[in-house]
Order: structure tokens, then C-alpha cells, then sequence
């Protein structure tokens, strides 16, 4: 990696920085007597380097730009003393691998469980998350998917406010006891995925603009500020930065996927763009060696990232979060319709089952909430191109409370629900404690101070004016204060719940689905394309699709209030995989869906 520390052998470190508004650099070492400084050579181009006997691993250091300017590593493997204290040199060959065998897991495998380090567990670590491996494989989940690691300001965080994208934070343990997660989860045949943030740095801790202002564009601006320079002058070296950053976690953490956050927030107007040119360095890199996955989360519905090869391997990305199909579920779910659920107020159940057999729910369309049109046509996609869900961190933590779907609606309709998403042929995510019906909320919670801690509760507070639920301030006080312990604390799974019976039974619910998955859809999933839908009423739908080997796949479903009558019984001959109520059969045969009702059927070839 041409950035930050490296251990080159046992008696010499390099160290590079790449600072080009800057006339010296120096390595600021802590010794035993105090401090050493040693003065790094200019290389050209804005880089500076040193190589010297006098650090190894552990050695804990600063730059000092032109007698000034303390700073970390921005390329820093560990911070030690979060994200203001020094930077630690890291020998990534330390760690003993004893995972050489695995190769990974196909992508029609995936059952996804997203999960917040920091509130997973009590202990809110990596070596927490060990504990509960076994629980995820006993549940049916086949790959868990981490939030946000990046070293963050303070010690609690949802993680998107990372400034040091190198260095897992400390306060959920040292890069070999995350090693030692993903080593774990490889045993038990678990796939990780980390969640990683190029669209901006949080506000708190990156010294980029003072040293390397090149790093970002005055041409393009996010909700951020300045974008990162990805097709400016200079923003080669900006490139390398993050193109390294996916092939570090992929390759020295032995990780199975990505999955890059707001990609629509990256504003990229050069040939090949930053995410086609990094897929090309992971898939022609590790990506040679074993499976390794890249997700997007892209609000542009851009398709063309996810097209496949012949062999129906992704020449990119392998999928994108589908929005779509949680915006209708959850308007069919709970009638809200603020904020971007207007764009699927009207149809809901045609938006659902446009998105269950085509992917996209907006293929080009204009979108009222945006004032533009969004999406691009991904009807020649698979399925496997779109990830579904009822719950994530965004959907939940985005609400001014935090609340869950549980929370919102009645049993029935998130289990029927559920029941869509996780026996569709497109991979379903659940977001921790889903399974058993969590109560806690998951809030918005950070560790700010200052001045920063003021305007980002205010800030919070603010977002949420325009909803009618919180138009008066006294209301708006009701929303908690992200940098109180308090919001961090009552975002934490109580694993005490699976004690309780209804929390048991929502357990076995889920079990039940995803075994129904592994068993009955997941060896039928390989190259399965779009389906055929139709919409029975305004909340009902019948969807189906050709699967592997000739099979057919159908579901019937009534996502509302108000019986629905169908013409014909057509699934009477095939088998029934899930029926929800279970007597449902009798229902269809007099040709009559009751209220929040499903039924998956499967017809073997030739049959």
C-alpha cells in the first residue's frame, strides 16, 4: 500500500504522506524519553517519505507539517487513543490466518444480518459479536454485515462519521481482534461484509483540507460540503486512496464483500468513474482468488453497474439495496406517507410487485419527491441484484424516535411481510434483533462535544420540523439527543427477550422462513431473471417466477385490510410452501383472499 506505515522487515518502517500543500514533513515518534522527529524526504508530486530502523510495529507516531501541524496518519491502521491521539504502525503479517481454506460463498447463498458493533452486545465489540455467531448460523443467516468501522470521533457512533477509514475504532477493539471476528465466522461457514463510507468524512478529525486540500473538489458539493476530488486535477492520488482502502479490508481482513454507502452522494464525472474503476481492482484482484461481493447502496437506481457476464457473474457489483421495495411495504405496513414515501402513495401494491418480479420500483420515472426523473430499466437484471428488506439501520435509525416496524403495525402484517421478503428469490437483509421481535429503538447516536454536539442536536431536532408529528417544539424536544449515553444505551439489543415467549415465538417464525429458503429456494436461485407480476387489487399481487432446473415459483399475497376476490385458484396444483393463515387453501378455493394473507407455492419441472 503506497499510503501511511509499512513495515518493509524487522529492523525498518516507510512511512508516506502525501501532503502537497506542504513545505516540510516530519515523523514525530513517541519513545521512552519523549519524542523523536525525524525529517521525511520530499518525493515530488506532493509526497513525502521516510525510511528508518527506529520504528516498528507498535510505534506510535504523528506527522508534523511545517513545524506546526500535528496530525494522524490519515492512512493509520489503529489509533490507540482515538481519532486526535497518535497513530500506531500495524504489521498486518503478524496475524496467523487459519482460514486459508475458505473461498467463500456464492451470492444466491446470501441471507444478510445487518449489525451495529456497538450495540449488538453488552459489550459492544468485536469479540461481543463473537459470542453470537453461533445464534446467527442456528437463525439461518449465511453473512453478516457490519456497519461502519472507520475510526470515528469519541466512542460511540453509527459509524458514518469516520474520519480514518484504515483504522477500526478502538472502542470496539485492535485490527487482530477484528481479524479474529471474521476468522470466527469463516469457521461456522458465515460470510462478513463490511459497510464503507467514500462519499464524505465526518466533521470531526480529518485535518485533509489543511495539508491536502487537493482532496476535494470546489466544482462539485454534497450535504456535506466540498466533494472528494474524484475527476479533478490531483485526484489520481485521491483514487488510490480509496481504491486501496477496499483492497486493505479485503485482503488483509480476509473480507468477503463491501458494501459502499451512498454512492449517489459521490459525484464522479470522468471515464471510467471511481466505482467502476475500484470493482475492476477488486474483481481483477482478490476477486480472482475466492468470492468476494460488492453491494451498493445507490439511491439513483443506476443499473447498468450490476450488469452480468454470460456466466452470470457480476461484472461490477453484484447488487444494490433496494429501497423501493421497503418504501412500499412500509406504506402498506403503517399509511405513512411523509417525506419520500409520497412517491408510492398512490400504488403501493403495484410498486411492490414491480419491485418483487422486475427490481427497481423506479425504472426512469419522474419522481415527485426528488422534481426528477430516477432509476434506470432493471428488468433484464436477476433477482439476485437486489437486496430487500423490511428494517435497516437507515429505515429505523432515520426515524426522529427510532422506532421499529413491530413498533408501527400489528403481528400479522410484519409477519406477512416477512414472509414475502425472505422466501422471494432476491437476497432478504435483517437488521439485528428483526428476528425476535426487538423492542429497543434504534436511535441516532454519536459522541460529539462542544460546539459540534449543540449543532448536530439542533440540527436533529430541526430535520424532523416539517412532519406534523413534530411541527411544535415541544414536540421536537421528545426527539432524543443524539450525544446523550442515554440514546446509545437504549439502542442496545436486550438479549434477556428471547426469555420472554413472544419474543421466542417471533424466533421461531423467522427460523422457520429462513430454513424454508435454505431448503426450497436458495438451490433453485442460481440465474433466476425477472418474474411476471399482476396486481389484484389495490393491495394485492400475484407474482411468479421460472427458477433453476424449470421450477416455478408463485405468491399470492393480500397486503391490506379488505378481502380480495380472485378469479382462479391457480396455484391449487403445485405445492405450497407457506401458507399465511395456514387454512388460506380453502379460502382461494372459493376464490377469495382474506386480509393480510400469503401463499408460496413451488411447481417442480414437469409437473
Amino acid at each position: 500500500m503506497p499510503f501511511g506505515a509499512h513495515v518493509v522487515d524487522e529492523a525498518r518502517v516507510r512511512f508516506r504522506l502525501w501532503a502537497p500543500a506542504a513545505s516540510e514533513v516530519a515523523v514525530c515518534l513517541q519513545v521512552d524519553t519523549g519524542e523523536r522527529v525525524l525529517a521525511m524526504t520530499p518525493e515530488g508530486d506532493g509526497w513525502f517519505a521516510l525510511l528508518t530502523t527506529e520504528a516498528g510495529p507498535g510505534s506510535r507516531y504523528w506527522y508534523l507539517i511545517d513545524n506546526d501541524l500535528r496530525i494522524p496518519d490519515p492512512a493509520s491502521r489503529f489509533q490507540p487513543e482515538d481519532v486526535e491521539g497518535p497513530s500506531q504502525v500495524v504489521n498486518p503479517l503478524s496475524w496467523e490466518w487459519l482460514d486459508s481454506s475458505w473461498r467463500g460463498r456464492a451470492w444466491e447463498e446470501v441471507v444478510l444480518y445487518e449489525l451495529h458493533i456497538g450495540t449488538f452486545t453488552p459489550a459492544g465489540n468485536f469479540a461481543g459479536v463473537c459470542e453470537r455467531l453461533d445464534y446467527l448460523v442456528g437463525l439461518g443467516i449465511s453473512a453478516i454485515e457490519i456497519m461502519p468501522v472507520a475510526d470515528f470521533p469519541g466512542d460511540r457512533n453509527w459509524g458514518y462519521d469516520g474520519v480514518l477509514p484504515f483504522a477500526p475504532d478502538s472502542s470496539y477493539g485492535d485490527p487482530d481482534e477484528f481479524k479474529a471476528l471474521i476468522q470466527a465466522a469463516h469457521e461456522r461457514g458465515l460470510m462478513v461484509f463490511l459497510d464503507v463510507v467514500y462519499n464524505h468524512f465526518g466533521p470531526l478529525g480529518n485535518y485533509l483540507h489543511q495539508y491536502a486540500p487537493q482532496f476535494f473538489s470546489s466544482r462539485h458539493h454534497t450535504p456535506w460540503g466540498a466533494a472528494i476530488n474524484f475527476d479533478d486535477e490531483h485526484s489520481d492520488t485521491v483514487r488510490r486512496f480509496f481504491i486501496h482502502n477496499a483492497l486493505y479490508w479485503i485482503e488483509e481482513f480476509n473480507l468477503d464483500g463491501l458494501r459502499l454507502d451512498a454512492v449517489h452522494a459521490i459525484v464522479d464525472d470522468s471515464y471510467p468513474d471511481i466505482l467502476e474503476e475500484l470493482a475492476a481492482a477488486v474483481n481483477n484482484g482478490p476477486g480472482q482468488e475466492r468470492h468476494v461481493h460488492l453491494v451498493l447502496e445507490n439511491d439513483n437506481n443506476i443499473a447498468r453497474y450490476m450488469q452480468r457476464d454470460n456466466d452470470e457473474s457480476a461484472r461490477q457489483y453484484v447488487a444494490q439495496w433496494n429501497d423501493d421495495i421497503h418504501h412500499a411495504l412500509h406504506i402498506l405496513l403503517t399509511g405513512e406517507t411523509d417525506g419520500y414515501y409520497s412517491d408510492y402513495e398512490q400504488l403501493p401494491g403495484w410498486y411492490l410487485g414491480r419491485c418483487l418480479a422486475h427490481g427497481f420500483g423506479y425504472q426512469g420515472e419522474m419522481s415527485g419527491f426528488r422534481g426528477a426523473r430516477r432509476g434506470e430499466p432493471s428488468t433484464e437484471l436477476p433477482a439476485a441484484s437486489f437486496v430487500s428488506f423490511l428494517q435497516n439501520h437507515d429505515q429505523v435509525g432515520n426515524r426522529a424516535l427510532g422506532e421499529r416496524i413491530n413498533a408501527l403495525t400489528g403481528d400479522r402484517q410484519v409477519q406477512v411481510a416477512a414472509a414475502i421478503l425472505l422466501l422471494a428469490p432476491a437476497p432478504p437483509l435483517l437488521f439485528m434483533g428483526q428476528e425476535f421481535g426487538a423492542t429497543q429503538p434504534f436511535q441516532y447516536f454519536c459522541s460529539f462535544t462542544g460546539d459540534m454536539a449543540e449543532a448536530v442536536t439542533r440540527g436533529r431536532r430541526e430535520e424532523f420540523s416539517h412532519f406534523a408529528q413534530f411541527s411544535d417544539p415541544t414536540a421536537r424536544d421528545r426527539i432524543p439527543d443524539p450525544n446523550a449515553v442515554d440514546t446509545f444505551r437504549n439502542s442496545k439489543l436486550d438479549w434477556a427477550d428471547l426469555l420472554e415467549p413472544d419474543h421466542a415465538q417471533w424466533l421461531a417464525f423467522y427460523q422457520e422462513l429462513l430454513r424454508l429458503r435454505q431448503t426450497e429456494i436458495i438451490p433453485r436461485a442460481t440465474g433466476v431473471g425477472a418474474g411476471e407480476f399482476l396486481l389484484l387489487g389495490a393491495n394485492a399481487v400475484w407474482v411468479q417466477w421460472q427458477l433453476a432446473e424449470g421450477s416455478v415459483l408463485t405468491l399470492i399475497a393480500n397486503i391490506g385490510d379488505s378481502p380480495v376476490s380472485v378469479s382462479d385458484d391457480t396455484g391449487a396444483r403445485a405445492r405450497v410452501l407457506y401458507a399465511q393463515p395456514p387454512a388460506l387453501a380453502a379460502e382461494l378455493a372459493a376464490h377469495r383472499l382474506p386480509p393480510w394473507s400469503l401463499r408460496w407455492t413451488l411447481q417442480e419441472a414437469g409437473k
